[in-house]
């Protein structure tokens, strides 16, 4: 049975509260599609691999973390935007895609999902911004070297995560924030963890580092947001009964 479009557009408002954020991006529907939804495709970002995963997949509706309209870009619908656009149009598919609001949902965001992932006790908020938290603190259930907690990195998202070593004491704290948030690490210093993990890194970052003593891992923006979306995915086929698949096109960045 299929459910309607504005019906899951209303429940996601109410979930993400898009409304909230002054945000890179438009959140919420960018492109309009079906009015019905029933097959559901999810990923991180929505390039053309993923637009055309969704159409061999017959979706009605794409959910994506990343989207369209960035501020600064180029505004007009041309080249490979104009080729994505099309494709979605052609195809009638609704694409949603939710930014900060994703980010930093405290159940179902990306860094919640990636706590829950690397199995951290989660103890508070790296900071704040309009009542919103940027990124999380935590504390290891049993501390581990440098290099074990990069191990466990490596593991659980599957690739290997640049690794900064800090002190040679064992880290029983942490702080992290998904995505390219390298810049939070002062964050991370005056909450006084051991270690901070984000998806990116800058030349000066490394220096930071070093200079400080706090161990640094950078893990990937595209490994360390992808459980974000689907556990908003899961939210919604519980909630309406949609099928549903994620699909993860590799981005090594």
């Amino acid at each position: 049975m299929s459910t309607s479009r504005d019906e899951i557009l209303k429940s996601l408002k109410t979930l993400l509260r898009p409304e909230q954020f002054k945000d890179y991006c438009p959140n919420g529907m960018q492109v309009q599609g079906k009015p019905q939804v029933q097959r559901l495709v999810s990923g991180v970002t929505a390039c053309q691999a993923l637009i055309d995963r969704a159409i061999k997949a017959k979706a009605d509706m794409l959910l994506v973390h990343h989207g369209y309209f960035w501020r600064g870009e180029d505004e007009t619908i041309t080249g490979i935007k104009k080729t994505r656009v099309e494709a979605l149009l052609k195809h009638n598919i609704n694409l949603l895609a939710y930014h900060l609001p994703l980010d930093v949902h405290p159940e179902l965001g990306n860094n919640a999902a990636l706590g829950r992932l690397l199995g951290f006790m989660t103890t508070g908020d790296l900071g704040k911004q309009n009542n919103n938290s940027i990124g999380l603190t935590g504390e290891l259930e049993t501390p581990l070297s440098g290099e074990e907690l990069g191990a466990l990195l490596n593991e659980r998202l599957g690739r290997e995560a640049l690794h900064i070593p800090g002190s040679a004491q064992p880290i029983r704290t942490v702080a992290w924030c998904t995505g390219a948030a390298q810049n939070f690490i002062e964050l991370a210093l005056k909450s006084g963890v051991d270690a901070y993990i984000t998806g990116e890194v800058s030349e000066q970052t490394v220096h930071i580092a070093r200079e400080t003593g706090i161990h640094f891992f950078a893990a990937g923006h595209h490994a360390t947001e992808r459980y974000g979306v689907q556990a908003v995915a899961a939210h919604l086929v519980e909630k309406f009964g949609l099928d549903h698949e994620f699909i993860d096109i590799d981005n090594p960045v």
